[in-house]
């Protein structure tokens, strides 16, 4: 949410969907090794094109009603964010100008479920991202490790794409950060 005031502080507009099994898509929250299990059991691949619809269709309504500009969209979501976020991404075309992603990759150490990795598809979708792209890198992620991340940020094709690093696990990120996130999208929305 400090990333909404921060954007909405820019004079733009900014909308936060909940994630598939989280917030309010559920009667009541769930372990990790429960929203996990239904997304594999629904199949990462239905889950990934349900997010990416959710997003169009929240853009449109806000487009519609004239609170949003279909010709200046950006995307912010680290982690599930980015899982989640490249399928949504690709989808909301050529009205994206720039996107961050990060903490997030093609491999991933266990205790995340088998069903959910999905390499081939995470790797498509971000070659069909032309927007600009800075990618958030935790150098020691012990979720996602770092080769993974890299073969992610590699697989972007925009010409216009950065790497940040930092030093630190999946959960570090310098309080700074933020501020570079949002310079970024700023430079390429406002």
């Amino acid at each position: 949410m400090s990333m909404a005031d921060r954007i909405t502080s820019s004079g733009c507009a900014a909308v936060a969907i909940d994630g598939p099994f989280h917030g309010e898509r559920v009667a009541s929250p769930l372990t990790p090794v429960e929203y996990q299990r239904r997304m594999a059991a629904e199949g990462i691949g239905r889950v990934l094109d349900r997010m990416a619809d959710d997003w169009v269709a929240a853009r449109d309504l806000l487009v519609g009603v004239g609170t949003a500009d279909p010709a200046r969209q950006a995307y912010f979501g680290l982690s599930m964010g980015t899982r989640f976020g490249l399928a949504a991404a690709r989808a909301l075309g050529p009205g994206l100008k720039c996107a961050v992603f990060g903490k997030f990759g093609t491999r991933s150490t266990p205790g995340i479920h088998t069903g959910l990795h999905a390499a081939h598809r995470v790797l498509n979708d971000a070659s069909a991202i032309t927007a600009p792209v800075l990618f958030h890198l935790q150098w020691d992620d012990e979720i996602f490790p770092r080769p993974g991340q890299l073969q992610l940020f590699d697989a972007f094709v925009s010409p216009g794409k950065e790497l940040l690093g930092f030093a630190g696990g999946h959960r570090d990120t310098p309080e700074h950060a933020s501020a570079m996130w949002h310079g970024f999208i700023n430079r390429h929305i406002a």
